[in-house]
């Protein structure tokens, strides 16, 4: 279809046009109290079109008003799935709307949504004004070409009758639509501009951005963790109980096996609760005073754990302590993935003197052609870095004189993680 007729076609011509009707309303209320709607002047009407501008200069100083007003734009003046378009075309669909709806978050903003609604209320004044002129100026042509009177109350008169008028009548009507849509862009232009996000508001979105990728890496670290420990500990415990051919190890094996299923089974159950409802309480995190359970699965698993603490473990902040289970967890579950049930040692130290939580993962490296191998660059050793960066810690991973060594600090003054 030829560009010239697209805004014909488009129905964003038509939103934008009843935007614009919608946004004079309040000068019509305004103006049937005062001065009135029967002038007949050119300055009673411009009273009419500037009576409401003190009252929406006061409604836009409530914050709510800018979010009313972004969401309309946005509804009504950009380009969406009702209103398909060409790839060449500047107001495309795949183009940001780039309109802020959120609350005013300072004077700056509600000086600019006042600025708006009053660019609003006037340009729908004058939409008004052509919508009822062109197609009167119609009707004004139609009496000239058959000589009847209709009675449209138009600016403009035709002189005379002649049938020549009849075909002029569609042009008011057609000039209607092309104005109302340049009306449209010229508004949708302005909106961006006045109801576009500020510096304040473009830092307020790129923090709740940065939020939420934080809260969605965090839950892929704790299904990560969680999960793949009960897995890594199911599949060892079901290998060593059938290699094993004792009745009494397979029992003890399926206990582990159901102990640590239904601890997945919670923190699966929890990490959902977030997903679903953001922001909300969900419920108690395992500590590092349950590490205990880590190891004595480590040791049904087959393999040799020993675990050593120094220092009080109940007096580490919650978020230290919360976090520090999650990377023994995951500490352990490498270990059992890459060693099987070779012996796996582990130490677990505090110091209060110099404020740090210090954990210390060994077991033996597996023999050359055995395992999947080590490069400390796996998903699971990756999270405990950013667990330990996010404290203020510091966390390695790497071969030390013929083991494999996880070895994390964490500095209990920072307890900085509330999750």
């Amino acid at each position: 279809m030829p560009r010239v007729l697209r805004p014909l076609t488009r129905a964003v011509t038509y939103t934008r046009w009843l935007h614009l009707l919608v946004g004079a309303v309040i000068a019509v209320v305004c103006g049937a109290v005062y001065p009135g709607l029967d002038g007949d002047t050119l300055g009673h009407w411009v009273l009419v079109a500037l009576v409401p501008v003190p009252l929406l200069v006061a409604a836009a100083m409530f914050p709510a008003m800018r979010l009313a007003e972004g969401l309309q734009a946005r509804i009504m003046l950009m380009p969406g799935p009702h209103a398909p378009d060409r790839s060449d075309d500047p107001d495309r669909v795949e183009r940001p709307p780039g309109i802020v709806a959120r609350p005013s978050a300072s004077w700056r903003d509600r000086g600019r949504t006042a600025l708006w609604m009053v660019l609003r209320l006037e340009v729908g004044c004058l939409a008004v004004l052509v919508t009822m002129q062109c197609p009167a100026l119609s009707f004004e042509l139609l009496d000239g070409a058959t000589g009847q009177e209709s009675g449209a109350d138009s600016l403009l008169t035709v002189q005379g009758v002649h049938g020549a008028y009849g075909l002029l009548v569609p042009l008011p009507l057609l000039g209607l639509v092309y104005t109302m849509a340049g009306l449209g862009a010229v508004t949708a232009a302005a909106a961006r501009r006045l109801l576009g996000p500020s510096a304040a508001e473009k830092m307020a979105e790129l923090e709740e951005l940065t939020e939420r990728l934080l809260e969605r890496d965090g839950i892929a670290r704790e299904l990560h963790d969680s999960v793949g420990h009960a897995l890594t500990v199911t599949v060892v415990q079901a290998g060593a109980a059938r290699a094993a051919g004792s009745a009494e190890f397979t029992d003890r094996a399926l206990a582990a096996i159901e102990e640590t299923g239904r601890s997945a089974l919670e923190d699966l159950d929890r990490v959902l609760r977030v997903l679903r409802r953001p922001g909300r309480e969900t419920g108690r995190r395992p500590s590092l005073e349950e590490s205990d359970r880590l190891v004595e699965a480590a040791r049904t698993s087959g393999a040799e754990a020993v675990m050593k603490i120094d220092g009080p473990v109940d007096t580490v902040p919650g978020p230290v302590s919360r976090e520090g289970y999650r990377i023994l967890q995951e500490a352990l579950t490498n270990a059992l993935r890459h060693a099987g049930t070779s012996p796996v040692r582990v130490r677990v130290r505090m110091s209060v003197s110099d404020r740090r939580l210090a954990l210390d993962v060994r077991n033996p490296m597996a023999p050359e052609g055995c395992g999947s191998g080590r490069s400390g660059s796996g998903t699971g050793l990756q999270g405990v870095r950013e667990r330990a960066a996010l404290l203020g810690g510091r966390a390695e991973a790497r071969p030390v004189d013929g083991e494999w060594r996880v070895h994390v600090e964490l500095p209990l003054d920072r307890p900085t993680l509330g999750r």
